[in-house]
């Protein structure tokens, strides 16, 4: 008999609820902002290179952000971190929507940018809480609700902006994200950080093993290409295949949809065939989709490609970060910093080169060339065996 049944909480909690609102608020704020992309561009003046420096600034908000977000979880734990910056993220669509120049659209994405990676940080570390707290794995559900808002976000945007216009879109976006944040206050699980994880909270040094650090290139290979479909896909589907507005919101819509999905099922999955074996298949799947998405000659066989890709990178992330909290002779919170920051430097930063790189090439090789990324990052899959280790 499985001795967990016996110590296990039930599958659904106040607590799990609470932090599952969390990641559909910060996915959906993304997904919304993804359809915008191509009018922000327009409004601004900005050539594909100028935007890679606007995207650059969203990557590095984030991590500058992402740090000083895990330094004070350290000293006042997630649960608080994460209400104050979900607070503060909200009102910022309308900040992107309204600005009407160059630099103060640089101060709106960087501001953006650093509350979705300060955010991004305290829910993932308040998720690791709520794994032990109900002695159960929850964390790729909890993936599979933050794609869950990125599809909602993403599929309705390039539509109501069609149909409302920029404006009425962004204020709409940002009351839902604001109702979310309000239901989920009272049911997040309050965690007060444990005094190892404080003393290592503030320690100097990084740690000397060399497992966080390449768990964290395995979450960063696999990332990369996820944010270059976040920030790229919609202009792929427009410039290079001709696809309307609605329709080039349905690439990330495509990818999220799959995503979440298989995020949903990702817990089962890796029960039944372990993290290693999963890791691996997922990133076979990525890799077609990676080549299917750049040699497409419409935007019907690029949104199959997208949405492969949603299976394919689906649960990569969350046995990554998984296994970051679980690594022996580790406290949680350090290993997962890490991972996480790493792992999102990819989704944020390095998208920015894109742009430079697509002025030459076009972004259809780009997609072709990431699927390399993949291909290194399955070098590093026996390291997922750590994951396993968080559902006994």
């Amino acid at each position: 008999m499985d001795t967990r049944s016996k110590t296990a909480r039930p599958a659904v909690t106040r607590e799990r609820i609470g932090v599952a609102l969390l990641f559909l608020m910060n996915g959906f704020l993304i997904g919304a902002w993804a359809p915008k992309i191509p009018e922000f561009a327009t409004r601004l003046g900005l050539d594909e290179a100028k935007l890679g420096v606007m995207i650059l600034l969203f990557g590095l908000g984030s991590l500058v952000m992402m740090p000083i977000a895990g330094s004070q979880i350290a000293r006042f734990g997630s649960s608080t971190v994460t209400r104050f910056a979900a607070v503060l993220l909200t009102p910022c669509l309308l900040y992107l929507t309204f600005v009407g120049n160059v630099w103060l659209g640089g101060v709106a994405i960087f501001l953006f940018g650093g509350l979705i990676g300060a955010m991004d940080v305290a829910m993932n570390a308040n998720a690791v809480s709520v794994e032990r707290h109900m002695r159960r794995a929850i964390m790729s559900s909890c993936h599979a609700f933050w794609s869950l808002g990125g599809l909602i976000g993403a599929s309705t945007g390039g539509f109501l902006i069609d149909h409302m216009g920029v404006g009425p879109h962004s204020i709409l976006a940002t009351v839902v994200a604001g109702l979310m944040v309000a239901a989920a206050w009272p049911l997040v699980f309050h965690d007060a950080p444990h005094p190892d994880e404080r003393k290592e909270g503030h320690s100097r040094g990084l740690p000397r093993s060399p497992l966080p650090w390449l768990i964290g290139i395995l979450a960063l290979f696999c990332m990369i290409p996820e944010g270059a479909i976040l920030d790229w896909g919609a202009l792929y589907m427009r410039n290079e295949l001709g696809a309307s507005a609605t329709l080039s919101g349905f690439a990330f819509a495509a990818f999220s949809l799959t995503m979440a999905v298989m995020r949903f099922a990702g817990d089962l999955i890796r029960d039944r065939f372990g993290a290693v074996t999963t890791l691996r298949a997922c990133a076979a799947i990525a890799v077609v989709g990676l080549v299917i998405i750049g040699f497409a000659g419409n935007s019907s066989v690029a949104i199959i490609g997208f949405a492969l890709c949603g299976i394919g990178i689906s649960n990569i992330v969350p046995i990554a970060f998984s296994a970051a909290g679980n690594l022996p002779g580790m406290a949680p919170g350090v290993g997962l910093s890490i991972v996480t920051t790493m792992g999102y430097s990819g989704i944020l930063v390095a998208p920015s080169a894109i742009g430079f790189i697509a002025r030459h090439t076009g972004l259809g090789i780009i997609f072709v060339g990431l699927s390399v990324l993949i291909v290194i990052a399955m070098a590093f899959s026996s390291l997922a065996r750590h994951a396993d280790s968080a559902h006994h």
